[in-house]
């Protein structure tokens, strides 16, 4: 495929017919790995474990999971208590649930201590679909990256969520790992790198790059291709960590292409597209453009409806190239 780099070992599948698959069962998936591999492992979840696909877990070591009922606050706590007692728990929930209603339990018990407890957080972004409004939570990345000790992973495919859960478990610390509830494609392979901290550059490009993190890298590849035919190369970041974020590579693409447009299901403040402009406002300041919610709520509706209202198609991100190519 062209522009695509080979090394990358991204599904032979990529734009035609790609396996779907939530990036929540990636976690599922994981968690049984886990709780294979490590003893320490525990769950605990407010009253959701089967949205957050836990049922395998709970059956194998019923004894390694923590039902909570639905108090979050009070799981965060149960959290820290069984981190400072040497387990490793990952306490899930929603997104809308946590971080947003345990951001003290958060920041004081969890981060403050230091805690070694990783935060699994599902059904985030538009594309939580009819749930509407009160469900989607477009400012969780925003809120958890400014925390201290705090780690913020937004990974790009169920395969990749699986990755990160794993080595998010392997890390001393605070973590918080956002997914999402709609089926959404599945690109990359086990072959393909993860490292948190580290952005993986899915396609070469030397007009513009395109740094996305979640539902909206493989958005951006479809956005790249399509540019490709109009003569624009562009590169595509995967930013899966968005703290601590890989200002090297982001410095290293600045240069070498001249623009930037990012793209992510959140807020457009805050959130990855503030993060990367306050890594190149102090280092290589370029022309840059950020696809994101315009600073307004979501809405009930189909997921695919709601992307497209809301601008974040490729379409949005190849109207934001051109554009930000103006300025260059």
């Amino acid at each position: 495929m062209k522009g695509i780099r080979a090394e990358m070992k991204l599904a032979p599948n990529l734009f035609k017919n790609p396996e779907l698959k939530a990036t929540r069962a990636g976690f599922g998936s994981a968690m049984t790995a886990l709780g294979e591999s490590d003893e320490n492992v525990v769950a605990l979840c407010a009253d959701l474990s089967g949205s957050l696909k836990l049922g395998d877990f709970i059956s194998k070591w019923p004894d390694r999971f923590f039902q909570s009922g639905v108090a979050e606050q009070n799981m965060v706590n149960m959290a820290v208590g069984l981190a400072l007692s040497g387990k490793i728990p990952f306490a899930t929930s929603f997104g809308v649930f946590m971080p947003m209603r345990t951001l003290d339990q958060i920041r004081i018990s969890v981060c403050y201590n230091n805690a070694n407890v990783k935060l699994a957080a599902s059904h985030t972004g538009i594309t939580v679909g009819p749930d509407g409004a009160t469900h989607q939570v477009l400012e969780d990345i925003a809120v958890m990256r400014v925390l201290p000790k705090m780690k913020v992973i937004v990974p790009a495919d169920a395969v990749e969520t699986e990755k990160a859960t794993i080595s998010a478990a392997k890390i001393d610390g605070p973590v918080y790992l956002r997914f999402g509830r709609q089926n959404a494609p599945v690109y990359t392979t086990k072959d393909t790198p993860f490292e948190i901290g580290k952005i993986n550059k899915l396609r070469d490009g030397k007009d513009v790059a395109i740094v996305a993190c979640g539902v909206m890298v493989y958005i951006s590849l479809l956005a790249a291709e399509e540019l490709s035919k109009n003569g624009i190369e562009a590169s595509v970041l995967n930013c899966h960590t968005i703290k601590p974020i890989d200002s090297e590579a982001l410095i290293k693409a600045a240069k070498e292409c001249g623009a930037v447009v990012t793209a992510e299901e959140h807020q457009k403040s805050g959130g990855l597209g503030s993060a990367v402009a306050e890594v190149l406002v102090e280092s290589e300041s370029v022309p840059m453009e950020i696809i994101g919610i315009e600073d307004r709520f979501g809405e009930s509706g189909e997921s695919d409806e709601l992307m497209e209202k809301y601008g974040l198609t490729s379409t949005n991100i190849v109207k934001a190239v051109k554009n930000v190519l103006k300025r260059k």
